[in-house]
């Protein structure tokens, strides 16, 4: 596996679009396909802004702007990411639309912590010592449109499916999306871990 292909694949398979489709139901539910589209290339170019920042300058931005440790973020990514997994299992697909505003400001929303995250972030600061500049904006914004893609054609799925069998599709969706949130539950406490095992390492 080349270089390129490597940073592209890891990135696209942390931004998982099937399992940001659970989480971005509501939306999937609520907007016509144009306006969703809409929303997506927003985020999508705002998360992939951000990652090419990040590609291009490692992890310098924690240790001279932000004058933060990595574990720091870490553990309150998990944090963030263990409340709305919490709060899925719970309650279902509606759980996190609380968390959004109004349709204009939802490419921010699903930006951050849809789409950015320690493990996204750590994935582009990875295509930056694995690629020449150009070479890793490229791959991150062929990863970024991929994604974006890929949400959008659930969208049309979702659409589709609803009319002929809406019932039957969200009991299914309803289970899908709860055993999601336990895997992405777990994830989270996972990074909780590794960010605490950071720092404990830097302490001893």
């Amino acid at each position: 596996m080349g270089p390129f292909f490597q940073a592209f694949t890891m990135l696209f398979v942390l931004l998982n679009p099937f399992l940001m489709s659970i989480y971005l139901l509501d939306l999937l539910k609520r907007l016509e396909p144009g306006q969703f589209f809409k929303v997506l290339m927003r985020a999508g170019l705002i998360a992939g802004t951000v990652f090419i920042l990040f590609a291009w300058s490692g992890d310098l931005i924690f240790q001279r702007i932000i004058q933060a440790r990595f574990s720091a973020f870490l553990i309150f990514g998990g944090l963030i990411f263990l409340l709305i997994a919490l709060r899925f299992v719970f309650q279902g697909s509606g759980a996190v639309s609380e968390f959004r505003g109004p349709v204009q400001h939802l490419a921010g929303a699903v930006a951050m912590p849809f789409m950015i995250g320690p493990g996204t972030i750590s994935a582009s600061i990875f295509s930056g010592t694995l690629l020449p500049p150009l070479q890793a904006g490229l791959a991150i914004a062929l990863a970024m449109l991929a994604a974006v893609l890929s949400l959008f054609i659930f969208k049309l799925i979702h659409d589709h499916l609803h009319r002929s069998n809406a019932s039957l599709l969200e009991r299914y969706i309803d289970i899908i999306g709860r055993i999601s949130a336990l895997l992405i539950g777990t994830i989270a406490v996972e990074m909780i871990f590794r960010g605490l095992e950071g720092w404990l390492q830097k302490q001893f």
